[in-house]
């Protein structure tokens, strides 16, 4: 799980920042990207793994452990409006490249000498980067970065269930299941619907 890393390492990057997104998929609610960066070597005996692999207690106890050992945590969010407006791929790019941004404190952090990106992503920043195809199983870093961004993502959608209680968002996170899908039928879209996403609605 660090070789990405140890190989970033040892070409004379101190600083490697793994990056990942989550909410591409969701009817409902923002995309959320996540960006973690460890001393090395990363600390892979915590058992961080791709945060689709565990269950919310458990991602909710890994999340203090990144937190607690980390150089740098940044998160950065695009509301639904953006993700209409930009379409779901670029607002991914840029929930990660707010997520770098992010990074450290807020007098400016840092700027990381390395990204690794899940996926086939390249992002505008001005940083050396390399997207890794289901990096959140292969690299220690971008499988922190998912466990951040799913449990902010989490955290959000069940405060809208607070405005929006109609919908379930605290099961469903806001993808597309049955009881979401029969819930727009009686109630119609909320404002935090991707508009943009109006058709996926029609679907069974």
């Amino acid at each position: 799980m660090d070789s990405f890393e140890r190989d970033a390492f040892d070409r004379g990057n101190r600083f490697v920042a793994g990056v990942d997104e989550a909410g591409r998929g969701p009817l409902a609610g923002p995309v959320v990207a996540g960006a973690v960066v460890f001393e090395f070597p990363p600390p892979i005996g915590l058992g961080i793994r791709d945060s689709k692999k565990l269950t919310p207690s458990r991602r909710a106890s890994l999340v203090l452990d990144i937190y607690r050992t980390a150089v740098a945590v940044g998160v950065g969010i695009v509301w639904p409006g953006d993700v209409d407006r930009l379409n779901i791929h670029r607002a991914s790019l840029l929930a990660m490249e707010k997520a770098v941004r992010g990074l450290g404190p807020p007098d400016g952090g840092f700027k990381p000498d390395f990204i690794l990106i899940d996926g086939a992503f390249r992002t505008s920043l001005d940083i050396p980067q390399l997207p890794v195809v289901s990096g959140d199983s292969l690299s220690v870093s971008i499988a922190a970065a998912s466990i951040i961004a799913k449990t902010a993502r989490d955290a959000i959608m069940e405060a809208y269930h607070r405005i929006y209680p109609h919908y379930g968002f605290p099961g469903n996170k806001g993808y597309p299941t049955k009881g979401h899908r029969a819930a727009l039928s009686t109630f119609g879209p909320c404002p935090i619907h991707r508009k943009s996403f109006r058709l996926s609605l029609k679907q069974d």
